[in-house]
Protein backbone atom coordinates (compact mmCIF):
# COMPACT_ATOMS: atom_id res chain seq x y z
CA UNK A 1 0.00 0.00 0.00
CA UNK A 2 1.49 3.36 -1.02
CA UNK A 3 1.12 6.67 0.83
CA UNK A 4 -1.90 7.81 -1.19
CA UNK A 5 -3.67 4.51 -0.52
CA UNK A 6 -2.88 4.78 3.20
CA UNK A 7 -4.31 8.31 3.15
CA UNK A 8 -7.54 7.03 1.57
CA UNK A 9 -7.81 4.30 4.21
CA UNK A 10 -7.32 6.87 6.96
CA UNK A 11 -9.97 9.15 5.42
CA UNK A 12 -12.44 6.26 5.47
CA UNK A 13 -11.80 5.89 9.19
CA UNK A 14 -12.43 9.64 9.55
CA UNK A 15 -15.89 9.20 8.00
CA UNK A 16 -15.36 9.80 4.27
CA UNK A 17 -17.45 6.91 2.88
CA UNK A 18 -17.83 7.85 -0.79
CA UNK A 19 -15.88 5.11 -2.61
CA UNK A 20 -15.29 7.27 -5.70
CA UNK A 21 -13.80 10.06 -3.60
CA UNK A 22 -11.58 7.61 -1.71
CA UNK A 23 -10.38 6.09 -4.99
CA UNK A 24 -9.59 9.57 -6.34
CA UNK A 25 -7.62 10.49 -3.21
CA UNK A 26 -5.71 7.21 -3.53
CA UNK A 27 -4.94 7.87 -7.19
CA UNK A 28 -3.41 11.36 -6.89
CA UNK A 29 0.25 11.54 -5.74
CA UNK A 30 -0.07 14.37 -3.23
CA UNK A 31 3.70 14.67 -2.76
CA UNK A 32 4.03 15.90 -6.36
CA UNK A 33 1.93 18.96 -5.49
CA UNK A 34 3.90 19.91 -2.35
CA UNK A 35 7.03 22.13 -2.48
CA UNK A 36 10.28 20.31 -1.73
CA UNK A 37 10.76 21.74 1.80
CA UNK A 38 7.33 20.38 2.83
CA UNK A 39 7.44 17.08 0.96
CA UNK A 40 8.14 15.02 4.08
CA UNK A 41 4.75 16.14 5.43
CA UNK A 42 2.85 15.67 2.17
CA UNK A 43 0.47 13.10 3.68
CA UNK A 44 -0.02 14.78 7.04
CA UNK A 45 -3.62 15.88 7.55
CA UNK A 46 -2.94 19.58 7.57
CA UNK A 47 -2.61 22.47 5.16
CA UNK A 48 0.95 23.17 3.98
CA UNK A 49 2.47 26.41 2.63
CA UNK A 50 3.05 26.62 -1.12
CA UNK A 51 4.25 30.24 -1.32
CA UNK A 52 2.56 33.59 -1.98
CA UNK A 53 0.63 33.26 1.29
CA UNK A 54 -1.30 30.25 -0.02
CA UNK A 55 -1.58 26.61 1.06
CA UNK A 56 -2.33 23.15 -0.24
CA UNK A 57 -5.51 22.20 1.59
CA UNK A 58 -5.75 19.60 4.34
CA UNK A 59 -6.57 16.21 2.76
CA UNK A 60 -9.66 15.75 4.93
CA UNK A 61 -11.06 19.06 3.64
CA UNK A 62 -10.37 18.16 0.00
CA UNK A 63 -12.13 14.82 0.49
CA UNK A 64 -15.03 16.46 2.35
CA UNK A 65 -15.57 19.03 -0.41
CA UNK A 66 -15.52 16.31 -3.07
CA UNK A 67 -17.91 14.10 -1.09
CA UNK A 68 -20.35 16.99 -0.59
CA UNK A 69 -20.35 17.68 -4.35
CA UNK A 70 -21.54 14.11 -5.11
CA UNK A 71 -19.77 14.15 -8.47
CA UNK A 72 -20.66 11.88 -11.36
CA UNK A 73 -18.34 10.95 -14.19
CA UNK A 74 -19.80 13.02 -17.02
CA UNK A 75 -19.94 16.36 -15.21
CA UNK A 76 -18.17 19.70 -15.66
CA UNK A 77 -16.57 21.18 -12.54
CA UNK A 78 -15.13 24.58 -11.66
CA UNK A 79 -12.31 24.65 -9.09
CA UNK A 80 -11.78 28.10 -7.53
CA UNK A 81 -8.37 28.70 -5.99
CA UNK A 82 -6.04 26.39 -7.88
CA UNK A 83 -3.10 26.78 -5.51
CA UNK A 84 -0.87 23.75 -6.04
CA UNK A 85 -3.36 22.06 -8.39
CA UNK A 86 -3.95 19.14 -6.00
CA UNK A 87 -7.70 19.62 -5.59
CA UNK A 88 -8.07 20.06 -9.36
CA UNK A 89 -6.31 16.71 -9.85
CA UNK A 90 -8.65 14.96 -7.42
CA UNK A 91 -11.64 16.55 -9.16
CA UNK A 92 -10.27 15.40 -12.52
CA UNK A 93 -10.47 11.82 -11.22
CA UNK A 94 -14.18 12.36 -10.52
CA UNK A 95 -15.49 14.49 -13.40
CA UNK A 96 -15.25 14.72 -17.19
CA UNK A 97 -14.07 18.34 -17.34
CA UNK A 98 -12.31 20.55 -14.79
CA UNK A 99 -11.68 24.28 -15.11
CA UNK A 100 -9.53 25.76 -12.34
CA UNK A 101 -8.95 29.45 -11.63
CA UNK A 102 -6.00 31.00 -9.75
CA UNK A 103 -5.29 34.70 -9.24
CA UNK A 104 -1.51 34.34 -8.62
CA UNK A 105 0.23 33.80 -11.98
CA UNK A 106 3.25 32.02 -10.50
CA UNK A 107 1.05 29.48 -8.71
CA UNK A 108 -1.11 28.96 -11.78
CA UNK A 109 1.91 28.22 -13.97
CA UNK A 110 3.45 25.86 -11.42
CA UNK A 111 0.11 24.07 -11.04
CA UNK A 112 -0.25 23.78 -14.82
CA UNK A 113 3.16 22.14 -15.06
CA UNK A 114 2.52 19.76 -12.16
CA UNK A 115 -0.89 18.75 -13.49
CA UNK A 116 0.60 18.00 -16.91
CA UNK A 117 3.48 16.03 -15.38
CA UNK A 118 1.13 13.88 -13.29
CA UNK A 119 -1.28 13.02 -16.09
CA UNK A 120 -3.89 15.75 -15.58
CA UNK A 121 -2.95 17.97 -18.50
CA UNK A 122 -6.58 18.14 -19.65
CA UNK A 123 -7.39 20.40 -16.68
CA UNK A 124 -8.01 23.96 -17.96
CA UNK A 125 -5.87 26.23 -15.73
CA UNK A 126 -6.74 29.94 -15.85
CA UNK A 127 -5.32 33.10 -14.28
CA UNK A 128 -8.24 35.28 -13.19
CA UNK A 129 -10.36 36.49 -10.30
CA UNK A 130 -11.80 33.22 -9.06
CA UNK A 131 -14.78 34.92 -7.45
CA UNK A 132 -16.02 35.67 -10.98
CA UNK A 133 -15.73 32.03 -12.08
CA UNK A 134 -15.37 31.12 -15.74
CA UNK A 135 -18.56 32.33 -17.42
CA UNK A 136 -17.46 31.23 -20.89
CA UNK A 137 -17.46 27.58 -19.69
CA UNK A 138 -20.66 27.80 -17.63
CA UNK A 139 -22.96 26.25 -16.64
CA UNK A 140 -21.14 23.97 -14.22
CA UNK A 141 -22.57 20.89 -12.58
CA UNK A 142 -20.40 21.55 -9.53
CA UNK A 143 -18.14 24.27 -8.14
CA UNK A 144 -15.50 23.70 -5.46
CA UNK A 145 -14.02 26.73 -3.69
CA UNK A 146 -10.76 26.27 -1.77
CA UNK A 147 -10.69 29.69 -0.09
CA UNK A 148 -12.95 31.42 2.42
CA UNK A 149 -15.56 33.95 1.33
CA UNK A 150 -17.52 36.42 3.48
CA UNK A 151 -20.67 35.25 1.64
CA UNK A 152 -21.52 32.98 -1.26
CA UNK A 153 -20.20 34.78 -4.39
CA UNK A 154 -23.18 35.66 -6.59
CA UNK A 155 -21.25 35.09 -9.81
CA UNK A 156 -20.43 31.51 -8.83
CA UNK A 157 -24.01 30.63 -7.94
CA UNK A 158 -25.16 32.14 -11.24
CA UNK A 159 -22.82 29.77 -13.13
CA UNK A 160 -24.39 26.62 -11.68
CA UNK A 161 -26.56 24.43 -13.87
CA UNK A 162 -30.05 23.61 -12.59
CA UNK A 163 -29.46 21.20 -9.73
CA UNK A 164 -25.78 22.17 -9.65
CA UNK A 165 -23.84 22.07 -6.38
CA UNK A 166 -21.47 24.64 -4.92
CA UNK A 167 -19.26 24.02 -1.87
CA UNK A 168 -17.59 27.06 -0.32
CA UNK A 169 -16.16 27.98 3.11
CA UNK A 170 -18.11 30.99 4.40
CA UNK A 171 -17.24 33.15 7.40
CA UNK A 172 -14.54 35.51 8.62
CA UNK A 173 -10.90 35.55 7.59
CA UNK A 174 -10.06 33.20 10.48
CA UNK A 175 -13.05 30.92 11.05
CA UNK A 176 -15.51 29.50 8.57
CA UNK A 177 -17.98 26.73 7.90
CA UNK A 178 -18.20 24.68 4.73
CA UNK A 179 -21.55 25.18 3.03
CA UNK A 180 -23.23 23.15 0.31
CA UNK A 181 -25.47 25.25 -1.93
CA UNK A 182 -27.72 23.56 -4.49
CA UNK A 183 -29.33 25.58 -7.29
CA UNK A 184 -33.06 24.82 -7.35
CA UNK A 185 -36.07 26.29 -9.11
CA UNK A 186 -37.03 27.93 -5.84
CA UNK A 187 -33.60 29.46 -5.23
CA UNK A 188 -30.48 28.36 -3.36
CA UNK A 189 -30.85 25.42 -0.98
CA UNK A 190 -28.12 25.89 1.65
CA UNK A 191 -26.87 23.15 3.99
CA UNK A 192 -24.09 23.74 6.55
CA UNK A 193 -21.27 21.24 6.93
CA UNK A 194 -18.07 21.13 9.00
CA UNK A 195 -16.16 24.05 10.58
CA UNK A 196 -12.94 24.91 8.74
CA UNK A 197 -10.16 27.44 8.26
CA UNK A 198 -9.09 28.36 4.72
CA UNK A 199 -7.04 31.23 3.33
CA UNK A 200 -9.23 34.20 2.28
CA UNK A 201 -10.86 34.26 -1.14
CA UNK A 202 -9.65 37.55 -2.61
CA UNK A 203 -11.46 39.32 -5.43
CA UNK A 204 -14.59 41.16 -6.46
CA UNK A 205 -16.86 38.63 -4.75
CA UNK A 206 -14.56 37.92 -1.80
CA UNK A 207 -12.30 39.76 0.63
CA UNK A 208 -10.16 42.78 -0.23
CA UNK A 209 -6.51 41.98 -0.92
Amino acid sequence: MNESERLAAWLRRRGILDDRVLAAMAAVPRERFVPDPERGDAYADRALPIGHGQTISQPFMVATICALLRLRGGERVLDVGTGSGYQAAVLAELAAEVVTVERVPELAERARQTLAATGYGRVDVRIADGTLGAPDRAPFDAIAVAAAAPAVPDALYAQLADGGRLVVPVGSRRDQQLRLIVRTAGGPDVAPSVPCRFVPLVGEGGFDD
